[in-house]
């Protein structure tokens, strides 16, 4: 076996063996879910998430066409390729599914969420919250002689890091919507 195939890990696959050895690749998809707003169809399409194992990072839901009555539930969700068809192909099944798209595969897409962080503190600590609010461009919606409630929008990945900077300066409290995202373009 050649040192490529060694480093690739594949010293332990035949010739004969056609799996795909990067077929467990836990991966994360976006998904983009237009439903009829009606009862239960929310209860629904979690069930079919809960009722077998799959697991749902972030879920947004809202009425997006008042008209129609046409909600759309954005669901960041986890697991192999294969995992991911399987949730797409059973969601498309559902008769209160209209539309289902992949926004991970179907191209480019923006992705936000919006959170609410309370943070407690006195003196440096609160002069701190302020300067790295502002770098984060994060915004005080509330204040209190002892706190302050900052709004913050960005990527996941910018929340996290706020909330990682603001737990040594007093962070008590984080509420977050969840990820909302559209694809780019036309």
């Amino acid at each position: 076996m050649s040192a490529l195939n060694i480093k690739k890990g594949a010293s332990s696959h035949s010739a004969y063996d056609l799996r795909d050895p990067y077929s467990e690749v836990i991966e994360v998809h976006t998904l983009a879910v237009l439903v009829d707003n009606e009862a239960g169809v929310l209860a629904r399409v979690i069930g079919l998430f809960s009722g077998r194992g799959y697991n749902i990072e972030s879920l947004t839901v809202a009425e997006v066409d008042h008209k129609g009555h046409r909600s759309r539930i954005t669901v960041v969700t986890s697991g192999t390729p294969q995992v991911i068809e399987q949730i797409k192909a059973q969601l498309e099944r559902m008769v209160p599914v209209h539309e289902v798209h992949d926004l991970t595969v179907e191209g480019p897409a923006v992705q936000r969420e919006l959170a609410l962080f309370k943070v407690a503190g006195q003196g440096e600590q609160r002069v701190e919250a302020l300067r790295l609010a502002d770098i984060f461009r994060a915004s005080v919606v509330d204040s209190t002689l002892e706190s302050f409630v900052f709004e913050i929008t960005g990527t996941a990945e910018k929340i996290d890091a706020f909330a990682d900077l603001m737990r040594p300066l007093g962070l008590r409290e984080i509420a977050r919507t969840g990820v909302a995202a559209l694809s780019r373009g036309a």
